[in-house]
């Protein structure tokens, strides 16, 4: 005799899987520390770390050397036993991961290339100490990553202080995020052992570094103190704690006139730039920063710097170059219009400076300060330069894992890049068109067979500037314009930045705040754009009349589903639009649009009329063929 449950199958019959479009995206259970709005729970937390740093830089062998004091605190329910640090200047040992896959540079739009081993460079970090009350704790190198074993359990609500020590020569090029040009200009990035972030998903993330992904990094508080040679200025993350001691007078004075000017003013003069750099400053200046509620802190020098500053709503812009970056002269002005452009529109920034510095590298990003390369072509320039500010929003305010899910980080700045650059632009060839290249790349990179899924690894991803960068920008702007409508859709991005501002969010805390906020369920938009390379395809098949009603006869030939824009032209010349909402597709792949014309005859129909969607064979997007 069967089994009753067995009984049941039978009658039941085979087992059809769930092949709608429309059907529930099996999103982690929302609980109260993510709650199901999208929005922290009532026990959301998350760990801090607070960095006493004191750091000299040699530049005659270019080697780093620093010691602090690692504040960390326990706000899980878990006890721990040990702890992950990142050691990322082990990217340039002999034995890295990195090195020994010998990865080709990656390649940007514009001709930017990251070449994350560094070309070759030998180098790492040495760690010379690693103790808490006095005491050398056991640790594991493992490449980028340290596991240090702790003298005791640290108890939720715990708290220890890390005493360490380290050094590591500076690397002449340093996988496209930091390095120096010779002895006369440093960008200086991934400089310390920083705290790997433990959280209420993965618990620790030691992730390896490995150059394609970039940081997840715990919030907190950082005094810094840098020592150099004298004749070196300093921009950094933070605000300059000692200005007396590392200022003329006149160049407080400057800077206190800048803080009250919507315009560039010249703090450091090309005349000044020119003669400071050849000038030889004998002896040693240390400068004092102190930065509040940031993840990371970055700094660069050079005794060559021209420096401009200007202010907005209380921020300090500021842009440091070398005399010869000539097109930096604007680079001011463009900065400016950036931060006061996302602050209106996504969020107020909430640091004393903006600043960016121009050198090598290609464009990196970090609390306060960016590093931008001088580009010949000004609208490129600019590109770069709101790109790396736009970061200041995407993830140093909203600090989503930028290890696992560069869409979130890369691609949603991106988004607002095309925001950025329309506005600076607006009226000129390029600020009117440039969003249009989104559809170029996706002709060119979503290729079946090749196209891979945003959710894939970035360290997996063949072509990151496609899935980290273009097609999120591309699933956000469709998101905009064809499935929520403008004001929608950024009343529910600006919310999904008030709420993760200074918090860890994961890709579910944001789809579930999109659509709480704007009353939509989008499971549909999110399995097609995120998790798969869903191809889309809308056709008119055929258009039938009778008597006063036109039948458009509509089909979803690909995996991908949207609402259809169709647009009627009449044979008296007239036309008109009409959006069908994605509930069209609720029964199928075709649909079957009834129109009261009067006595109205239809001559043509598109569908699709502005080409706005990325859409696969637009060759059956009208009627008649």
């Amino acid at each position: 005799m069967l089994p009753f449950a067995a009984v049941l199958l039978a009658l039941q019959g085979p087992v059809v899987s769930d092949t709608s479009p429309f059907r529930a995206l099996p999103l982690p259970a929302p609980n109260r520390v993510r709650g199901p709005s999208g929005a922290p729970g009532p026990d959301y937390w998350q760990q801090r770390a607070d960095y006493v740093i004191r750091a000299t830089l040699d530049t005659a062998g270019s080697l780093l050397h620093g010691t602090g004091r690692i504040h960390y605190e326990n706000h899980s329910p878990d006890t721990l036993r040990f702890v992950w640090v990142q050691i990322e200047q082990n990217i340039f040992s002999k034995n890295s991961v990195t090195y020994a896959l010998n990865q080709p540079p990656l390649h940007f739009a514009g001709g930017a290339v990251f070449d994350f081993t560094g070309k070759g460079f030998i180098g790492g970090i040495t760690i010379e100490r690693f103790r808490s009350a006095g005491r050398e704790l056991e640790r594991t190198e493992y490449g980028t990553m340290m596991r240090v074993e702790l003298p005791r359990p640290l108890a939720p609500k715990g708290t220890i202080d890390f005493d360490i020590a380290w050094h590591f020569p500076v690397p002449p090029y340093g996988g496209g995020r930091m390095g120096r040009i010779g002895t006369r200009l440093y960008e200086m990035g991934q400089w310390y052992p920083r705290m790997v972030v433990y959280d209420d998903v993965h618990g620790w993330n030691p992730l390896p570094y490995i150059g394609a992904g970039e940081f997840y990094l715990e919030y907190g508080d950082f005094d810094v103190t840098l020592t150099l040679p004298a004749g070196f200025v300093v921009a950094a993350t933070g605000t300059v704690q000692n200005p007396l001691a590392v200022w003329a007078p006149a160049t407080r004075a400057r800077l206190a006139r800048a803080r009250r000017s919507a315009e560039r003013v010249q703090i450091i003069t090309n005349d000044e730039a020119v003669t400071s750099g050849a000038a030889r400053r004998p002896g040693t200046k240390t400068w004092h920063f102190a930065a509040r509620g940031v993840r990371d802190f970055a700094w660069a020098a050079s005794p060559d710097y021209r420096w401009d500053a200007s202010a907005w709503n209380g921020v300090l812009i500021e842009t440091f170059y070398r005399p010869s970056a000539a097109p930096w002269e604007e680079a001011n002005r463009m900065a400016w219009f950036t931060i006061k452009h996302f602050s209106d529109t996504w969020g107020m920034y909430p640091w004393p400076h903006a600043t960016t510095v121009e050198g090598l590298v290609e464009g990196m990003e970090y609390p306060m300060l960016t590093f931008v390369p001088a580009i010949e072509k000004r609208e490129d320039q600019y590109w770069v330069l709101t790109h790396e500010f736009g970061h200041e929003w995407f993830p140093m305010m909203v600090g989503s894992d930028e290890r696992r899910y560069p869409w979130m980080d890369e691609g949603f700045n991106s988004f607002i890049d095309y925001g950025s650059a329309e506005g600076y632009f607006k009226g000129t060839a390029y600020g009117d068109t440039v969003r249009r290249e989104l559809l170029a790349a996706y002709g060119v990179s979503a290729v079946p067979g090749n196209e891979q899924p945003l959710i894939t690894n970035p360290v997996e991803s063949r072509d990151l500037a496609w899935t980290a960068y273009q097609k999120p920008a591309l699933m956000l702007t469709v998101l905009r314009d064809a499935v929520l409508g403008k004001e929608t859709f950024e009343r529910a991005l600006r919310e999904y930045v008030r709420r993760w501002t200074f918090k860890h969010p994961q890709p579910a805390d944001f789809f579930r705040t999109i659509e709480n906020v704007s009353g939509r369920n989008l499971d549909w938009f999110w399995r097609a754009w995120v998790y798969t390379t869903a191809r889309l395809d809308q056709a008119v098949d055929s258009v039938g009349t009778a008597g006063d009603t036109t039948f458009v006869f509509l089909s979803n030939r690909g995996q991908m589903v949207l609402p259809v824009t169709l647009e009627l032209r009449y044979a008296d010349g007239s036309s008109e639009r009409r959006d069908l909402p994605i509930e069209m597709w609720n029964l199928g792949s075709r649909f079957t649009s009834r129109i009261r014309t009067g006595a109205k005859a239809i001559a043509g129909v598109v569908v699709d009329p502005q080409a706005i969607y990325p859409d696969v064979d637009r060759a059956n997007n009208r009627w008649p063929r």
